[in-house]
């Protein structure tokens, strides 16, 4: 009895000892959570980048194979500055897009009509505003009183401190993803060192699972984004007639919007509709139909893209890359939706695919793992073949 009663308080000052841990941990990344979004950026360009790099060193200069060093540092550079580049070739046609469109002349032309349908509707509601009540006077008095308050220091120290981040930022991601990409096993090399003895085989075959599932999936949701922005170019240039510049910023925009699980494609469609209608009236591009015609086709368009994403491109991404099936990877964001809005939906399903190779490796014998998936061993040992 004895014996029982001190196996039942040391039970039990281990789980308040690994609470205090687990807390400890919660502050530190809180704490330190620009660092931990460094890192993180960092392991998604380094898996992003291992795949090339292995290509890289596959070379031969002279009969002497490419130093790993080299291919860490033509592979990093090729992904960061291809995002960089798409980035800076989108960003003057999104705004060119804003800017021929003539948003604002056309909200001009209808200002007054809006502008009295406001005021009758405010002055409906709350009769103590007064006929002589204008909603526009109202809205640019606020403007000029916010703007006056913000100073020209002001502006140019935060605009200074963003670049100075963002700097710093991407010379972290950089310099880390290098080492990553350089020596592939350095994230096992150090998770082991910290892990008992028993444990270190365990761990270091993990993190080899979780590093193959997570590069084919980055890689495939990246070709996705590519492929469902060059599909939407196509159609919006070709059967919508919008023209080549107009169709690359609207394809762009929904290849970006594409990344975010289900809500993202929608907003994209929503999106692309609105802009084409709009550009129509400002810049007087598109087909020459009625106006709701002329929206239904660019829809149908972006939903057929869609369709093409959802049943081709969807399928090889998340059931081969992270060998999940279509209702787990469901619930999962739902889940990550509720808690954490769009950015947990984003870090779901890289968060699902470690779960699941750690509960493969280290908790398939207990009965609710067994239950909740069945074909974890199966899909564990099929990773271990793919990988050997």
């Amino acid at each position: 009895m004895i014996v029982k009663k001190r196996s039942n308080v040391e039970n039990l000052a281990g789980y308040v000892i690994c609470a205090g841990i687990l807390a400890i941990a919660g502050v530190l990344c809180w704490y330190f959570r620009n660092v931990l979004i460094y890192i993180v950026l960092s392991i998604v360009v380094s898996l992003l980048s291992r795949p090339l790099a292995r290509f890289v060193g596959k070379a031969r200069i002279k009969g002497k194979g490419v130093p790993d060093w080299l291919s860490a540092i033509l592979s990093i550079l090729f992904v960061v500055g291809g995002f960089i580049l798409l980035i800076t070739l989108a960003i003057p046609v999104v705004t060119g897009i804003i800017r021929d469109a003539s948003f604002f002349s056309n909200f001009q032309v209808f200002n007054g009509t809006i502008a009295e349908t406001i005021n009758e509707w405010a002055v409906g509601m709350f009769p103590t505003l007064g006929q002589d009540f204008d909603a526009i006077n109202v809205l640019m008095d606020y403007l000029k009183g916010t703007m006056s308050d913000i100073s020209i220091t002001s502006i140019l120290g935060s605009v200074a401190a963003t670049l100075a981040n963002l700097v710093i930022g991407l010379f972290s991601v950089v310099f880390i993803s290098f080492f990553l990409v350089k020596d592939p096993k350095l994230v096992a090399k150090i998770a082991a060192a910290l892990v008992p003895d028993r444990l270190e085989a365990s761990v270091t075959d993990a993190i080899r699972d979780i590093d193959h599932l997570l590069s084919r999936y980055f890689v495939g949701l990246t070709l996705e984004m590519m492929g469902v922005a060059f599909f939407n170019f196509l159609g919006l240039w070709l059967i919508a007639r919008i023209g080549p510049n107009y169709a690359l910023g609207i394809a762009f925009i929904a290849g970006i919007l594409n990344i975010l699980p289900y809500v993202g494609p929608l907003i994209g469609e929503v999106l692309g509709v609105l802009l084409c209608v709009v550009l129509k009236y400002g810049a007087g591009v598109g087909l020459d139909v009625p106006i709701l015609l002329f929206a239904l086709i660019v829809f149908g368009v972006m939903l057929s893209v869609q369709f093409i994403d959802n049943f081709v491109l969807q399928p090889i991404i998340y059931s081969t890359s992270i060998q999940s099936t279509p209702l787990e990877i469901f619930i999962v964001l739902l889940i990550a939706g509720h808690v954490g809005g769009i950015l947990g939906m984003l870090a779901a399903i890289p968060s699902y695919t470690v779960v699941r190779v750690i509960a493969g490796r280290f908790f398939y014998n207990h009965k609710v793992v067994r239950r909740l998936m069945p074909d974890l061993e199966k899909d564990v040992n099929e990773m271990n073949e793919l990988i050997s």
